[in-house]
């Protein structure tokens, strides 16, 4: 089933996310509602308070990167097929150079940024058998982790801007609020505009 993604400036997507256990009800629909609801807004990312649910969980699938001809073979090698769900998240550390990517949010469409994140993460989580990992990413794969996993932490890319950056998208973030907006995919507002 197809969720409303939540739009920018709901109190939601401001919580820090609480941890869950294997007894989380209806977990198994919840994950194959989120997989559905990525991939019907083209997203490579979606985390729960986005779908509404301050819990800490998270799901990625940066196949559609791996077709970017400017990248690697190595790079569209470890981008395809990686697709995994991560529960109760705790990043270890993030080192390395800091770089910047032009990225979006299913949460707030139609603004796309250049944010600087560091180049590895290390991260402990657990998968939908609430398995335990503790992994390094790198490169693509690590940003788009890194840009979920805020997601759960309450932090957008927006909040990563610089000040002038955040005057100047004020207006356009407003209007994503209000609905004011065109999208192809279901979404929930938090400040709809009152029909008149």
């Amino acid at each position: 089933m197809i969720l409303p993604i939540i739009a920018y400036g709901d109190p939601v997507l401001r919580k820090k996310a609480g941890e869950i256990s294997k007894e989380y009800p209806k977990l198994k629909e919840l994950l194959a509602n989120m997989w559905e609801t990525m991939y019907n807004a083209n997203g490579v990312g979606l985390a729960a308070p986005q779908v509404g649910l301050p819990i800490r969980l998270f799901l990625v699938d940066t196949t559609p990167f791996s077709d970017d001809e400017d990248l690697s073979d190595e790079e569209q090698k470890a981008l395809s097929g990686f697709k995994k769900v991560f529960i109760n998240a705790k990043v270890v550390e993030e080192t390395g150079e800091e770089w910047a990517f032009n990225e979006g949010c299913l949460s707030i469409p139609d603004i796309r940024e250049d944010v600087n994140r560091k180049n590895t993460v290390k991260i402990t989580y657990q998968d939908e058998n609430f398995k335990t990992f503790t992994e390094t990413y790198d490169g693509l794969l690590a940003r788009v982790i890194q840009h979920e996993y805020d997601h759960i932490e309450g932090i957008l890319f927006t909040d990563k801007l610089s000040s002038l950056k955040k005057r100047l998208l004020k207006s356009r973030l407003e209007k994503i609020s209000k609905g004011k907006i065109n999208i192809e995919y279901k979404m929930r507002f938090p400040n709809p505009k009152k029909a008149r």
